[in-house]
């Protein structure tokens, strides 16, 4: 198993629940597919580098993991085909 840190951007037109039940349910997809969060960061609203699906803001939100490639597949996955999640990245750390 390996350390990634997996980063995640929210649409900013969400609610205060809406924005927290995708981050519960992007640390879900982790902590299911047999992964381990060592650490997790709401960053907060912040202006983006350039506009994203119309959008100038997000939310961001950082976690760390211990996880296999099959556990990084599926986050990718379902970062993917969720509407709420606007941008994502995966960087495998250096061990």
């Amino acid at each position: 198993m390996n350390n990634y840190e997996l980063m995640f951007i929210v649409r900013p037109t969400l609610d205060e629940a809406s924005i927290k039940k995708v981050y519960e349910d992007m640390q879900n997809v982790v902590t299911k597919s047999k992964g381990k969060i060592l650490s997790s960061k709401e960053m907060g609203q912040k202006e983006l580098a350039y506009e994203i699906e119309g959008y100038k803001k997000g939310y961001y939100f950082l976690l760390v993991v211990e996880a296999n490639k099959e556990t990084v597949a599926e986050f990718n996955r379902i970062a993917n085909v969720n509407e709420n999640v606007i941008r994502h990245l995966i960087i495998k750390q250096e061990n």
